[in-house]
């Protein structure tokens, strides 16, 4: 008997403290200029990287062969289509997670509709 008044008063306590976490919780940020603005930066960067690296071997290899404008012109370009590889990548993901977003959002909408009726 003492145990189940203790077990009653536990929850009672974990209940309390759920609604005042609930109450002072600060409401969840929502920057979608900022997401965006991170999105395209990490696009660019993929790019860059992409140059970058293919430039880095290019000229690399360019010195150990003696060849200078060789590799790098083909791995300078070899970089750029893997960059835009990657950025095409990128927004494929960014799309699906936007259409699993939507296809969500309109399943809660169409579950409210029959929870009406």
């Amino acid at each position: 008997m003492a145990d189940r008044s203790e077990d009653e008063r536990l929850r009672a306590l974990d209940d309390r403290i759920a609604a005042l976490k609930a109450a002072t919780a600060p409401p969840p940020r929502v920057d979608t200029h900022y997401s965006t603005a991170n999105t395209a930066w990490r696009m660019v960067i993929e790019l860059v990287a992409g140059l970058l690296i293919g430039l880095g071997i290019g000229y690399g290899l360019d010195v150990l062969f003696g060849t200078l404008p060789i590799f790098l012109v083909l791995f300078v370009l070899l970089g750029l289509a893997a960059g835009v590889q990657t950025m095409l990548r990128t927004a494929a993901e960014l799309q699906r997670e936007a259409e699993a977003k939507a296809a969500a959002a309109a399943d809660g909408g169409r579950e409210g509709d029959e929870r009406g009726d």
